[in-house]
């Protein structure tokens, strides 16, 4: 296993408790500790995708992770900053 493939599946690990987090009902999905998780596991499947083996779909669907994610961040600070 290369450090790339490690890097995804880190990734992979941390966007998978984030959602049964949420789906269970033991994280906020708005929260940021839930989207920081989403955020930094989408971000570690892209750098597994774009420094090892790169799949134009797989990179599509991560880096709209990464904003969705990033967007939430940014929106939950706004609003804690009121």
């Amino acid at each position: 296993m290369t450090w790339t493939d490690a890097a995804g599946l880190v990734g992979v690990l941390m966007i998978l408790l984030a959602y049964a987090g949420a789906a269970l009902g033991r994280l906020d999905a708005k929260g940021p500790v839930s989207l920081l998780a989403n955020l930094i596991g989408a971000l570690l499947i892209l750098v597994s995708l774009l420094l090892g083996a790169f799949n134009l779909a797989s990179t599509a669907m991560e880096g709209a992770w990464a904003l969705v994610a990033a967007a939430g961040l940014v929106r939950w600070a706004l609003r804690r900053g009121r």
